[in-house]
C-alpha cells in the first residue's frame, strides 16, 4: 500500500486544514464549559458535525468495508441503526434532555434515582464506550501503518499522539468544527467510491451475477438473530452515549437540538452504502487481500491521486475523529460525575484540566489495549460496545426521561448493575451465542418493572 507523490500532497494539505481548525476550536475554551458543551452556543452544523464527526468513523468506513468483504450487505447494519436511533433521538429524546440544562447523562440519571446512580452511570457507560475507542484505534492502524511503511505497533502510538491533539484542547469545539470539516470531505470521498464501484461492477446487475443473494445480499445474511440483536444494541447503544447526548446539551436551544440531531440522522442512514459496495466491489477483484485493507486499497487503486490522498486522510479522520469524540465524552463524564462528585475536585480550571487528563488516560488505555486485538474484526468491538453501555443505561434513562418518578430509585440502580452486568457476565459465558444486550436488557426491564410496582404500591398506601 505504497501512496505516490500526489497522494502524499493531497494527504497533508487535508491534515493541515484540520490543523488549523483544531488551533482555532482551541482558542474558544476558556472553562470546563466551553470545553465539555461549548458554553450551549451550538447551531444545528455544530450539532450535526459533533454527531457525525464521532458516529461516521472507522467502523462505519474501514469497518464496514472489511465486514462486507467478509459477510456482505448486512454490514451496513453499523449506518443503518445509528442513523434510525439518532431520528429517534432528534424526534423524542432531544427536547426534554437540552430543557435539563445539564452536561451529562450520569446528572440525569442522579436527578431522577439520587446521587448515586450517577457514578454508577458514568463508570457502566465508560467501560461500554471505550470498546468504540478501540474499534476506531484499530482502524486507524492500518491507515497509518500504510502511509508511513511502519509497524502496527508504532502506528497505534502515532493514531495516540493524533487523538490527543484532535480533541485535548478544542473539546467540544474541536470534536464540532472539525467534525464538521470532516463530514464534507468523507461525504466528498464515499459518492466518489459509490459511483466508481456501481460503474466498476456494471451497476445492480454486476452485484447480483456476483454473489448469491443469502448470505452476501441479505441484510440478515449473518442470522436473524444475530443482524437483528446488531440493530437492536445500535439503537439503545447510540441512545445511551455520552458523545451523543453532549451534543445536544451544547445546543443553543431545543429546536436546534433536534434539528442537529434529525440531520445528522439523514446523512448517516445512507453513509454506510458505499463502504458497503467497496468492500464487496474489491471481494471480487482482489480476494487476497486483508479484509481490514478493502477500502483503503480500493481508495488508492482506483480514485485520482489527488482525490486519493484527500480521501485517505479522510478515513484517517474519521477514525481519529470518532476516538476522540467518544474519548471526550467518557472524559466528561469522568470528570463530572466521579473526580467532581465523589472526589471532590470543583472550580473552572481544575475542572477543566481533570477532563483534558481524563482524556489522556482514556486515550492511552484504549491504545494499549489494541496491541493485543490488532487483527480482530473493527464492528465486533463496536456491536459490543453498544450492547454493554446501552444493557445498563437505555431502559434507566428512557423511564427517567417519559416516565420521571414512576421507578423507585434503588430498583433503577439495580436495574444499571444488573443490566449491564448481565450483559457482560453473558459475553464472556458464552461468547459465540446469543447477543449478550438481551441478557441486559431482560435484566435491566425486570428490575424496572419490580421499581414501578413498588412505587405504584407505595403510592397507594400514602392515599387516603
Amino acid at each position: 500500500m505504497l501512496l505516490s507523490p500526489v497522494h502524499m500532497i493531497g494527504l497533508l494539505v487535508t491534515l493541515a486544514a484540520v490543523t488549523v481548525t483544531g488551533l482555532y476550536a482551541a482558542r474558544k475554551v476558556r472553562n470546563a464549559a466551553d470545553f465539555a458543551v461549548g458554553g450551549h452556543k451550538s447551531g444545528v452544523t455544530m450539532i450535526a458535525g459533533t454527531i457525525i464527526g464521532t458516529i461516521i468513523g472507522g467502523a462505519s468506513t474501514v469497518g464496514t468495508a472489511q465486514l462486507a468483504f467478509t459477510v456482505g450487505l448486512s454490514a451496513w447494519w453499523f449506518t443503518l441503526g445509528t442513523g434510525i436511533a439518532l431520528l429517534v433521538m432528534g424526534l423524542f429524546y432531544a427536547t426534554p434532555l437540552r430543557k435539563s440544562n445539564l452536561q451529562t447523562i450520569p446528572q440525569y440519571l442522579a436527578i431522577s434515582y439520587g446521587p448515586l446512580a450517577g457514578p454508577l452511570a458514568s463508570l457502566a457507560s465508560s467501560i461500554g464506550i471505550f470498546f468504540s475507542i478501540v474499534s476506531s484505534i484499530l482502524a486507524a492502524v492500518p491507515i497509518i501503518s500504510a502511509i508511513f511503511q511502519i509497524d502496527a505497533a508504532y502506528a497505534a502510538g502515532i493514531v495516540f499522539f493524533l487523538i490527543i491533539v484532535y480533541v485535548f484542547f478544542g473539546g467540544v469545539w474541536g470534536t464540532g468544527l472539525i467534525g464538521t470539516l470532516k463530514m464534507v470531505l468523507i461525504f466528498i470521498t464515499l459518492v466518489a467510491v459509490g459511483i466508481l464501484t456501481y460503474t466498476g461492477m456494471g451497476g445492480v446487475a454486476g452485484f447480483l451475477q456476483a454473489f448469491p443473494a443469502d448470505p452476501w445480499l441479505n441484510l440478515v445474511g449473518r442470522g436473524v438473530w444475530v443482524d437483528f440483536g446488531s440493530a437492536l444494541s445500535l439503537l439503545v447503544g447510540t441512545l445511551s452515549t455520552q458523545t451523543y447526548i453532549q451534543a445536544i446539551y451544547a445546543a443553543r436551544d431545543v429546536q436546534a437540538a433536534r434539528r442537529g440531531a434529525v440531520v445528522a440522522a439523514l446523512i448517516t442512514l445512507p453513509a454506510g452504502i458505499p463502504a458497503v459496495m467497496a468492500g464487496m466491489y474489491m471481494r471480487v477483484h482482489h480476494p487476497a487481500i486483508a479484509p481490514i485493507d478493502a477500502l483503503p486499497l480500493f481508495i488508492l487503486y482506483y480514485l485520482p491521486p489527488w482525490l486519493g490522498g484527500v480521501a485517505i486522510a479522510a478515513l484517517l479522520l474519521a477514525a481519529i475523529g470518532s476516538a476522540a469524540g467518544l474519548a471526550l465524552g467518557v472524559a466528561t463524564m469522568l470528570s463530572r460525575d466521579i473526580l467532581s462528585e465523589v472526589w471532590g475536585i470543583s472550580g473552572d480550571r481544575r475542572l477543566l484540566w481533570a477532563n483534558r487528563g481524563a482524556v489522556l488516560v482514556v486515550t492511552l488505555l484504549a491504545t494499549l489495549f489494541t496491541f493485543g486485538n490488532l487483527k480482530s474484526l473493527v464492528l465486533e468491538w463496536n456491536f459490543l460496545s453498544m450492547g454493554l453501555r446501552g444493557a445498563g443505561i437505555f431502559l434507566p434513562l428512557t423511564a427517567a426521561v417519559f416516565w420521571p418518578g414512576r421507578i423507585r430509585p434503588v430498583y433503577a440502580i439495580w436495574s444499571m448493575v444488573g443490566g449491564a452486568g448481565a450483559a457482560l457476565l453473558w459475553k464472556i459465558l458464552f461468547p459465540y451465542g446469543i447477543d449478550p444486550l438481551y441478557a441486559g436488557l431482560i435484566v435491566s426491564a425486570l428490575m424496572l418493572t419490580a421499581g414501578a410496582v413498588v412505587q405504584r404500591r407505595g403510592k397507594m398506601a400514602r392515599e387516603p
